[in-house]
C-alpha cells in the first residue's frame, strides 16, 4: 500500500512539474530606465514567450486568416511594415496611420500614435478588432483557439489552463513583445564603455542631437513618451491625433514622439508615412514646418518655425542616428517566425 502511494505521489509530482512553466530572464540594460510594465503580474516564461511568438505570426487572429501581427511588424525593418506608408489589412484595406515599430515595450506608458491604449496587455485588441486591420472579434479568436488541439496544449503548458480565455491570449503576446528589447547598438556599447568609440561625424552628430533633438527624444529610449504637433500638417480634418482620445482641442494634431532606435530601418517616417528618408525628415524640421495653434513650442523658438540645421549638420545627425541600429536585434532568431 505504501509503495502504491509512493508511486502515485511520484506520478503526481511529475505531472505538475511537467507543465510548470520555466522562468525566462529579462535583462534590463544598465543605460535604460526601469520598466513601467509590471513583470510580476505577468512573469515571462519560456512557454509563454514561445506561445506568444506563435500567436504573433499566426493569421488565426484575423477574420480571414491572412493577417498576423507579423504581417505589419516585420523583423528586418525593426518590426514595422517596411516600405509601406500605411499598412494593409484584411481584404487589402489600408490603415489610417503608419505602423510603429515594436521593441522596448516594457518601458512604455501608452501605445499607438494617439496613446489610446494604456497597457501592453491590451495592445493586441486594437489591431484584432480594427475593421481595416484584422477585422475580427476577440471572443471569436478565443473560440478558434479553444477549437485547436495544438493551441490547447500550448496554453496548458504556458498557463496551466484547460479553457483558453482572453487573459491568457493577451498575456502570451505581452510576454513575447515585452521580451523584444533592443539595446545593443553601437551607441549603447559606446555609452556603456564596452570598447566601442564613435567616429568624428558620429560624435559631432551626438552633440548636435543633444542640443537640438534630445528634449523630445529623451533618455536612452530616445523618446520622452509625449505627444506633440511637429508641424507635419495644419489640416487635421481626417486625423486629429491625440485629441481623438482625450477630446481636448489642445491635443489636436499631436502624435506620440517615436523612439529613434533602429530608425535607419524604420522608413517611411511620421504618423502618415510621409517621408521616405532621414534627409527628408531633418529638412522638414529645418524648413518644412507648417504652423498651427497646437504646434509644439519647441518649434517656435526662432524667427521661422523649426530647428535651423545646415546640410552638414543634418548629415552629422544622420551619422549619429545610424549608431542606434541594433543589428543583433534585427537578426535575433528568438523573435523570428518559426517554421
Amino acid at each position: 500500500m505504501i509503495a502504491v502511494m509512493l508511486i502515485a505521489a511520484i506520478i503526481s509530482s511529475f505531472s505538475v512539474n511537467r507543465f510548470a512553466p520555466k522562468p525566462m530572464q529579462i535583462l534590463i540594460p544598465s543605460n535604460f530606465p526601469k520598466p513601467t510594465y509590471n513583470l510580476q503580474s505577468n512573469p515571462v516564461t519560456e512557454e509563454g514567450f514561445a506561445l506568444g511568438r506563435k500567436l504573433f505570426y499566426d493569421g488565426i487572429l484575423s477574420r480571414d486568416g491572412t493577417i498576423s501581427c507579423g504581417s505589419c511588424h516585420q523583423q528586418a525593418s525593426a518590426f514595422i511594415h517596411g516600405g509601406h506608408d500605411l499598412s494593409h489589412g484584411v481584404d487589402d484595406q489600408l490603415g489610417r496611420r503608419n505602423a510603429l515599430p515594436i521593441f522596448n515595450a516594457l518601458f512604455k506608458k501608452t501605445f499607438f500614435w494617439d496613446g489610446g491604449v494604456p497597457s501592453l496587455d491590451f495592445v493586441p485588441v486594437n489591431p484584432i478588432e480594427n475593421p481595416v486591420e484584422m477585422d475580427e472579434k476577440l471572443d471569436h479568436v478565443i473560440k478558434k483557439l479553444n477549437a485547436s488541439a495544438a493551441y490547447k496544449i500550448l496554453f496548458k503548458k504556458a498557463f496551466d489552463v484547460d479553457e483558453i480565455t482572453s487573459k491568457e491570449l493577451l498575456h502570451a503576446l505581452a510576454q513575447f513583445m515585452g521580451a523584444m528589447i533592443s539595446s545593443n547598438s553601437k551607441y549603447d556599447k559606446y555609452v556603456r564603455k564596452e570598447g566601442i568609440e564613435l567616429n568624428t561625424d558620429e560624435l559631432a552628430g551626438l552633440n548636435l542631437f543633444k542640443q537640438k533633438c534630445s528634449e523630445c527624444h529623451a533618455t536612452d529610449l530616445f523618446t520622452d513618451g509625449s505627444y506633440r504637433n511637429n508641424g507635419i500638417t495644419n489640416d487635421f480634418n481626417s486625423d486629429k491625433g491625440r485629441e481623438e482620445i482625450t477630446l481636448n482641442p489642445s491635443d489636436r494634431g499631436k502624435f506620440k514622439v517615436p523612439s529613434l532606435r533602429n530608425v535607419e530601418y524604420t522608413s517611411p517616417y511620421m504618423h502618415d508615412g510621409g517621408f521616405e528618408t532621414l534627409e527628408e525628415v531633418l529638412e522638414h524640421y529645418n524648413s518644412g514646418i507648417k504652423e498651427s495653434i497646437t504646434l509644439d513650442p519647441l518649434l517656435k523658438q526662432n524667427k521661422s518655425p523649426g530647428i535651423p540645421l545646415t546640410k552638414n549638420e543634418q548629415q552629422q545627425i544622420i551619422a549619429f542616428l545610424k549608431t542606434l541600429t541594433d543589428t543583433a536585434f534585427l537578426h535575433d532568431q528568438r523573435f523570428s517566425e518559426q517554421h
